[in-house]
C-alpha cells in the first residue's frame, strides 16, 4: 500500500493547522518546494519527527495531485481547502474521521468531492500534469505506458542509500542498521545501494556521521558507474552541486588521483565541504568557475581521463522527490536549459583527452534535453564516438536492460528517471 492511498484514522487539528500554513506559503512561492519546508520546520522546532513527517507528506500530495484536487475544490483552491481534499479523496480519511477539522458545509462539499469520479476528468486534470507536459509525454511516449510512468511519478520516493567502500562493506552496513531496528534491502542495480523501509531520521546516526553512507537515488548511483573511474585518473564532475555523485566517483577512485568538482553557485559546493569531511577522501579539489567558458577550463583542455556532465536540467525525473517542478516549469524555460545543456556538454568535452569518456546525463524525461543534446553534439564532435552504456555496465555486474543509451524510469526501475548517453573521444 503507498503513502497516498493509506488510510489514516486521525490527524490532529494542530498538524493541520501547520500543513494549512506551510501549503499556503508553498503556493505563493517560486522557491523549490524543499527549501521552503526546510526552512518552516527550522522555525517550528516544536513539531517532533513524526508531526513533520505528517505535515510534509500531506502538503507534498497536495503538490503532486494539485490539478485533479482543484478540481474537487468546487472553485474554492484555498490550501484548506486543498489539504481537506487530500486527506479524503487521496488518503481515504472520511467525513466522520475528519469531523474534527469539518464545518457543516465543509462536510457537504467533501461528501461531493469524493464522489467525483476520475474517469470524469480530461486527462492531463486526471494525471495531475500541465497540459504541455502531457502532450510531451504522449508525444514521446506509448499510449499505455503514459499512465503507469505518471503514476509512478506521483509517489513519494523511498530512501535510498549510498554505502562508502572506503569506509565499510554493503553486508557490513545492512546488518548494523538492522540491528538498530532499520530494515533495508540491497538495491536492485547499484552495487553499493541500500533501500530503506520508511523515512527514518538519519542525521545522527553513527553511519552517517562517519561517513558510511550518503542519502543518494539509487539511479543516481548508476550514473558513477557509467564513467567507471579508475585509481589514480584525472577526473572531472563538471556540474558537482552539493557533490553527491563526486563522492561516489572518489569512492570508486579509492580516493587516488585527482578529482575535479566543478560548479557555478558557491554555496552548492559549501555543502559538499562537511560530506567530503566525512567521506574521507582526499582527492577531491572543489573548484569554484564563472561559467563553462573560464580560464580554470581551458588550463585542463585535453588533459583528463573521464568528464561527468549532469548538466542542469528541468528535473522532470525527480516529481516523486519534487513535485512542484511540473508546475513551476514552461516550454520556454525547457528551451532555456536545453541551449545552456549543449554549452556545458561542449564546454566539459574539451577537457576530455583522446581515449577518454564523456558522460552526458540528465534527470529530465524529455527528448529536448536528452536526445537532442546528444545528437546534436555527435554531429558537431565526429572525434566522440557514442558507447552502450548497458554494455559498459554489465561489465561491473550491472544488469539493466537499457541499450546504448541509459533511460531509468520510476515505473520500470523504481528509481527516479535518469537519461544518460556514454561517448568517448577517438
Amino acid at each position: 500500500m503507498t503513502t497516498e492511498t493509506a488510510v489514516r484514522t486521525h490527524f490532529a487539528p494542530a498538524a493541520f493547522r501547520h500543513a494549512e500554513a506551510l501549503l499556503s506559503e508553498l503556493l505563493r512561492t517560486t522557491l523549490p518546494a524543499d527549501a521552503v519546508v526546510s526552512r518552516y520546520f527550522r522555525d517550528h522546532r516544536e513539531l517532533g519527527h513524526g508531526d513533520r513527517g505528517l505535515v510534509a507528506e500531506t502538503v507534498f500530495a497536495v503538490l503532486r495531485r494539485k490539478r485533479s484536487l482543484l478540481a474537487r475544490c468546487a472553485g474554492e483552491a484555498s490550501s484548506r481547502r486543498l489539504l481537506l481534499a487530500a486527506l479524503g479523496c487521496l488518503q481515504g480519511m472520511s467525513r466522520r474521521q475528519l469531523a474534527p477539522l469539518l464545518s457543516e458545509s465543509e462536510s457537504r462539499w467533501l461528501a461531493q468531492a469524493k464522489a467525483l469520479r476520475s474517469e470524469d476528468l480530461s486527462p492531463a486534470v486526471r494525471l495531475d500534469l500541465p497540459d504541455w507536459l502531457y502532450a510531451e509525454f504522449m508525444a514521446q511516449y506509448a499510449a499505455d505506458e503514459v499512465e503507469p510512468l505518471v503514476a509512478a511519478l506521483n509517489q513519494p520516493a523511498p530512501l535510498d542509500l549510498r554505502v562508502n567502500p572506503l569506509r565499510r562493506e554493503r553486508q557490513e552496513v545492512l546488518a548494523r542498521l538492522l540491528a538498530d531496528g532499520l530494515a533495508g534491502v540491497p538495491c536492485l542495480y547499484s552495487p553499493l545501494g541500500i533501500r530503506l523501509r520508511g523515512k527514518p531520521a538519519l542525521a545522527q546516526h553513527p553511519l552517517f556521521v562517519d561517513g558510511s553512507i550518503e542519502v543518494q537515488d539509487e539511479g543516481s548511483q548508476i550514473l558513477g558507474f557509467l564513467l567507471q573511474p579508475k585509481r589514480g585518473e584525472m577526473v572531472a564532475d563538471f556540474c558537482a552541486g552539493a557533490g553527491g555523485k563526486t563522492l561516489l566517483l572518489g569512492a570508486l577512485m579509492r580516493s587516488q588521483g585527482r578529482l575535479y568538482a566543478f560548479d557555478v553557485a558557491e554555496h552548492r559546493l559549501a555543502r559538499l565541504k562537511p560530506r567530503l569531511a566525512r567521506s574521507g577522501l582526499s582527492n577531491v579539489h572543489p573548484v569554484r568557475i564563472e561559467s563553462e567558458r573560464d580560464a580554470k577550463i581551458r588550463r585542463l583542455a585535453g588533459k583528463l581521463d573521464r568528464v561527468l556532465v549532469d548538466a542542469p536540467c528541468s528535473g522532470l525525473g525527480t516529481l516523486r522527490r519534487n513535485p512542484d517542478l511540473k508546475w513551476r516549469q514552461t516550454p520556454e524555460s525547457v528551451g532555456e536549459l536545453c541551449a545552456k545543456q549543449a554549452a556545458i556538454l561542449a564546454a566539459a568535452a574539451s577537457l576530455v583527452k583522446s581515449g577518454g569518456r564523456l558522460v552526458y546525463a540528465t534527470c529530465s524525461l524529455l527528448e529536448a534535453e536528452n536526445e537532442t543534446v546528444v545528437e546534436s553534439f555527435l554531429a558537431q564532435h565526429p572525434e566522440f564516438v557514442s558507447c552502450s552504456a548497458q554494455a559498459i555496465l554489465a561489465r561491473q555486474g550491472i544488469v539493466i536492460d537499457t541499450g546504448d543509451r541509459l533511460r531509468l524510469l520510476p515505473h520500470r526501475h523504481a528509481t527516479d528517471a535518469f537519461y544518460a548517453a556514454v561517448m568517448e573521444r577517438k
